[in-house]
């Protein structure tokens, strides 16, 4: 959940069992895509007439790759069914199938059965259609669900917010213990002043935070501080109350450490460091925490050596039983690590060395007694153990390595640390030692590290390979890789058999398509989702006349309400005139969104209207029936067109990517040789959340990422420890 993620849409069904229609439908609608490297693709998922749903039903599976465009075709009270039963057996899907998803229950008029539906679904509704009565229950609602996958939807997140604050009768000062418990985790978008002055239980609700900014983290530390919250003051806290605020407790300051009665202080750093040495922890969530811990330490009892004694290394010798100590790191800091780590200990423990959450100054000074210990690079047998200091090497040092193991290349990328110069660098010598990047590493590594290849390596590709890999995502690359990328996946997919199957498989790297390709995608009527809108090159999108996009878009156009602050539509917005934005019904402050609906009657209309043609010849799948998305009226654009009754378009098999948040984020550190900054925590895969309750908390994340972890159900305190949704594992 993006991460990551963004998730597979699951749900389990014992082979034989009773299933009920609403469940069979949505498993029809769920059944996993038949694999692209055989042959093309199947094109059974594009009929629903051919699917036997009772069969799929009864069959013990992971279910995923849900596509909208076969929901479209449903009666009314089927797709009620769908949706209710995706609430009950708690199926997750992502960000592009929800808000396309969520239009449809705008055209069907099912939105007054929210309390039925998912609340990760709620999130996309158009909100102006919810009846102010009815508003609080809303909210309520809404904001159990998972709100980062509003990333492309800007506007829509600050609308929600804004809702909620009207149905609580406008911005408050200070907000009360049943004002948080309404806006949840829409707390997380709130500034320092506000977190100040809320009621203590605050905490309860930034606990559901994916992280807190700056100044967040300030008010966090001011509020804990005053003693006002359940932990009381500093000096009286106990482990308890510790792991009680779960994540939140890696943002302590170094002030407040201090304040900390040492036994209980060092009881909960041998605990944090378990956690992560257990792979429960994520790297910058530790990291930070250490350092803040370490920093205090430092303050009160400093352990660097005293002039003159002639002894630098004050606490012994680093032995192999020192290292399992999970408070190795409170008792020797970087100096006494320089001091005390001989070369043969080194070696014969880099493992369990590499497990402790090093500091930056630490993870340096490793790198340099290694440098000594290998003076022509590190041995491949050792490389699979430096993960944690990859970004570290500059090109010419990873030139010194013999990289002739697909495994070495998974244990140096796939954790998400090594950065650009890194990847390409690690590539090329596994290339240059005769390697092949087929697509099952691809997906191993990560899709996204695309993004850092070199041309000349994309290239190196096979369009087999390629086609293995599936749908990759390349959100984050720049411009001029994803032309490279599209014009490499036009390579693999152009001999699809049909449209809409080339629109699947096409459907991630279409952010390097041409003004031709996308006139071609207008006429295919494939109903694009706004994701996949935001991607699209700036450049290109500005040659799309209004009436391109609202054909392309389909019953998704109202999406652009939810998403016109995004920068690629902002763009193309800054380039009409008043008359077409007019015609968008974007014409309004997006400053003031709209509050909740008063009372109305009626529901919108879903009458087909005249089809748009055929494709033209010499575009690949020429197939595609001349049937498509009738003409928008213009007093409905904000809701959307009217649906499509041609060919089932299936869409693709994406999932958020690393461009939903600041690429490197807060944990961003440079190191002293320039080589690259530090790893960021938002790129890794273990994301934590924190219920609000004892209750499991299910796994809902984001972006990135990868093979290697499984998710831990809770750990100490609690933590419901998520793989982030960018980067989930598919295979067709």
């Amino acid at each position: 959940m993006a991460l990551g993620g963004r998730q597979l849409l699951t749900a389990c069904s014992v082979a034989g069992a009773q299933v009920s229609p609403g469940l069979a439908i949505l498993v029809w609608l769920t059944a996993h895509c038949c694999c692209p490297q055989a042959q093309g693709l199947s094109e059974r998922g594009l009929d629903a007439s051919r699917a036997d749903p009772w069969a799929i039903a009864n069959t013990s599976s992971l279910l995923h790759n849900f596509w909208c465009q076969p929901a479209s075709q449903l009666p009314r009270d089927q797709l009620s069914d769908l949706i209710r039963g995706m609430a009950t057996h708690q199926a997750l899907l992502r960000a592009w199938q929800l808000s396309c998803l969520a239009n449809l229950v705008t055209l069907r008029g099912l939105q007054d059965d929210f309390e039925l539906h998912p609340p990760d679904l709620l999130l996309f509704y158009d909100l102006t259609q919810v009846r102010e009565a009815r508003c609080r229950a809303f909210i309520h609602r809404a904001t159990q669900g998972d709100t980062s996958l509003l990333a492309n939807l800007p506007d829509q997140r600050a609308a929600l917010r804004h809702m909620a604050l009207a149905c609580l009768g406008g911005p408050r000062l200070q907000l009360s213990a049943s004002d948080l418990l309404l806006l949840g985790v829409l707390v997380c978008d709130m500034d320092a002043s506000s977190i100040e002055a809320a009621d203590p239980r605050v905490l309860e609700n930034l606990q559901r935070c994916r992280g807190l900014t700056t100044t967040q983290q300030a008010a966090l530390n001011t509020l804990l501080a005053s003693g006002t919250t359940v932990l009381g003051p500093p000096g009286s806290w106990d482990l308890e109350g510790l792991q009680a605020l779960g994540p939140l407790a890696t943002y302590i300051s170094p002030s407040l450490w201090m304040q900390v009665q040492e036994a209980v202080g060092l009881d909960f750093f041998r605990g944090m460091v378990a956690t992560y040495r257990a792979g429960q922890l994520s790297q910058c969530d530790a990291r930070r925490f250490v350092t803040g811990f370490l920093e205090a330490k430092a303050e009160s009892v400093s352990s660097r050596p005293k002039r003159g004694t002639g002894r630098p290394c004050l606490r012994g010798d680093i032995t192999a039983a020192t290292l399992h100590d999970n408070l190795f790191l409170v008792r020797y800091d970087c100096l006494q690590l320089e001091s005390c780590l001989g070369s043969r200990v080194l070696t014969a423990n880099l493992d369990p060395l590499l497990q402790h959450p090093l500091p930056a100054e630490c993870q340096r000074v490793v790198k340099a007694k290694l440098a000594r210990v290998y003076p022509h690079g590190v041995p491949e047998e050792q490389l699979r153990l430096i993960t944690s200091l990859v970004y570290l090497y500059s090109r010419s040092e990873i030139g010194q390595w013999n990289i002739t193991s697909r495994d070495t290349v998974v244990a140096l990328l796939a954790s998400d640390v090594a950065l650009e110069n890194q990847t390409e660098a690690v590539l090329q010598k596994y290339l240059d030692h005769n390697g092949t990047i087929t697509g099952a590493l691809l997906v191993a590594i990560g899709g996204w590290r695309l993004c850092w290849m070199s041309p000349r390596q994309i290239q190196a590709i096979r369009p087999s390979e390629f086609r293995q890999a599936g749908a990759l995502d390349i959100s984050s690359c720049p411009q001029s890789r994803k032309d490279v990328l599209y014009t490499k996946a036009r390579e693999a997919f152009g001999g699809a058999r049909s449209t809409a199957t080339y629109y699947r498989l096409m459907r991630p790297y279409l952010g390097g398509a041409p003004v031709e390709e996308l006139r071609h995608l207008v006429q295919a009527n494939v109903s694009m989702d706004i994701d996949t809108f935001t991607t699209l090159n700036p450049r290109v999108l500005q040659n799309l006349s209004v009436g391109n996009v609202t054909t392309l878009l389909g019953q998704n156009v109202g999406d652009l309400r939810k998403a016109r602050s995004h920068p690629t539509i902002s763009s193309w917005l800054r380039s009409l005139n008043t008359s077409a934005l007019g015609e968008l019904g974007l014409d309004t402050d997006p400053a003031s969104p709209p509050g909740p609906a008063r009372p109305t009657t009626g529901t919108p209309s879903t009458t087909p209207g005249v089809p748009y043609p055929a494709p033209t010849s010499g575009q690949p799948g020429n197939d595609a029936p001349a049937s498509g998305s009738p003409p928008a009226h213009r007093g409905y654009l904000l809701l959307a067109v009217a649906l499509p009754l041609g060919l089932l378009w299936l869409l693709h098999l994406g999932s958020p990517g690393p461009s939903q948040d600041s690429l490197w984020g807060s944990c961003t550190k440079a190191s002293e040789d320039g080589t690259a900054p530090a790893p960021h925590a938002g790129k890794l895969r273990l994301r934590l959340r924190v219920e609000l309750d004892t209750r499991p908390v299910r796994a809902a994340g984001s972006r990135p990422r990868g093979p290697g972890h499984s998710p831990h159900p809770r750990d100490l305190w609690g933590w419901s420890l998520l793989t982030p949704s960018s980067q989930d594992t598919e295979l067709e």
